[in-house]
């Protein structure tokens, strides 16, 4: 039986101290930040295009208007 629970621990450990998946896990966090650094580089972006596009239409309207 003391056997048996050794081996069993022994598998465990061996599982745990496995450095396979860390590698992915690392990945994954880089692709989520660049990601989260893309959303909001791309919200800022489009207010800026917005408002520029407003600032043009404003413009036209005035000077046709005139």
């Amino acid at each position: 039986m003391k056997n048996k629970m050794m081996s069993i621990c022994y598998k465990v450990y061996g599982i745990l101290n496995r450095e396979e998946g860390q590698d992915l896990i690392e990945y994954a966090l880089v692709v989520a930040l660049i990601a989260f650094a893309a959303v909001a580089s791309m919200q800022t972006l489009a207010t800026d295009i917005n408002n520029a596009f407003l600032k043009i239409g404003n413009n036209l309207s005035s000077a046709l208007g005139s």
